[in-house]
């Protein structure tokens, strides 16, 4: 057991296994005339983190999956990193995790299923973490060993977070620093030192609980979790859907410390390239080099949050108490040719 290592079983590796938002967006067309539904407050449409239906009596129901391979050579972390990540939509929308069912792939002539056992423990763990049940779910041999949760929440539509509700003069803020897929990507090519692999994992399996306190808060204008399509992928789409553009100060954005080092080895996921090429064009960048950092993959990465400076020092007291970065990094203004524009250094937030 103690040789196994996962990530050498699959072609990619947590987040950066997924389809890029421009090949998605080809994928998710159709012909066939959807009827609408009124209950349904967010669907397929608004490209959120979860879909979200009214149940009457001001709740809704929050409704997500999310399932990759493997982002840790440990089966345990694994399943954990994987159920914090399935379980960040539901915090991401605002709302309270009921339940959560498993998908698990595995390919059992190759990995024992006592490996995927502890990969399923691992996600029991963090869901018994987040208060909720892992309640059932379904498996299938598969070449490549998958993990991930179907998971169910609950909300008040009156404190309801989406990603396209943003406002110009908003100030943003990030929970957790970027550079998990670069991490991920040494771990892949046997680069990553011993001193960084508690660091990405660490990061990974923390639940984004945060998002429940920021749901009270209604100068919190939107808010989504920051996952596959990096930070630029994420930003590019509470832009688009708020119709608004957004300075970036890159010298404020918060980043895991080292990465320098990986990326002179050159260890940059595939999505990231995958992710400038579906969104770039809608990005002014004053040095290319950014992109290395900002369309990195995240796995269970932080929430991007937009906010009225109104709330400001609240937010920034509950970012404090919870140890995370409480330093805004940009700005959201009136809608200009480029969704985002990202500078070394910009004035003041």
């Amino acid at each position: 057991m103690s040789n196994i290592k996962l990530t050498q079983y699959s072609h990619g590796a947590g987040c950066g296994c997924k389809i890029s938002p421009g090949v998605l967006e080809s994928i998710l067309k159709t012909s066939i005339p959807l009827k609408k539904d009124s209950k349904l407050i967010v669907g397929n449409d608004s490209r959120d983190d979860a879909a979200v239906y009214d149940i009457g009596g001001g709740k809704g129901i929050i409704s997500t999956t999310d399932f990759f391979m493997p982002i840790d050579d440990d089966p345990h972390t694994f399943g954990k990193i994987a159920a914090a990540n399935a379980i960040s939509d539901i915090y991401a929308m605002g709302g309270k995790p009921l339940m959560a069912l498993a998908v698990l792939g595995w390919p059992i002539n190759i990995l024992s299923a006592k490996i995927a056992q502890l990969v399923l423990e691992g996600g029991r763990t963090i869901c018994k973490e987040a208060g909720i049940v892992l309640s059932g779910g379904h498996s299938i041999d598969s070449p490549e060993p998958i993990f991930g949760l179907a998971v169910t929440g609950i909300i008040d539509l009156n404190k309801l977070k989406r990603n396209n509700t943003a406002k110009a003069g908003n100030i943003l803020y990030l929970t957790k620093p970027l550079g998990v897929g670069i991490l991920t990507t040494a771990l892949k090519k046997g680069v990553l030192k011993d001193e960084h692999k508690s660091m990405a994992a660490g990061l990974m399996i923390r639940l984004n609980t945060i998002g429940l306190q920021f749901a009270d808060i209604g100068g919190v204008t939107a808010m989504t979790d920051v996952t596959g399509f990096g930070f630029l992928g994420h930003l590019t789409e509470m832009c688009s859907g708020s119709n608004v553009s957004a300075n970036i100060d890159f010298s404020k954005v918060p980043v895991l410390e080292g990465l320098e080092q990986y990326i002179e080895k050159k260890c940059f996921p595939g999505g990231t390239f995958n992710n400038w090429k579906s969104y770039g064009q809608d990005i002014n960048l004053k040095d290319q080099s950014y992109k290395y950092i900002l369309c990195d993959p995240q796995t269970s990465g932080g929430l991007l949050i937009a906010v009225d400076k109104e709330v400001k020092d609240e937010v920034e007291k509950i970012l404090k108490a919870n140890k995370m970065p409480a330093v805004s990094f940009g700005k959201l203004i009136e809608r200009e040719e480029k969704l985002i524009t990202v500078r070394k250094t910009f004035p003041k937030f």
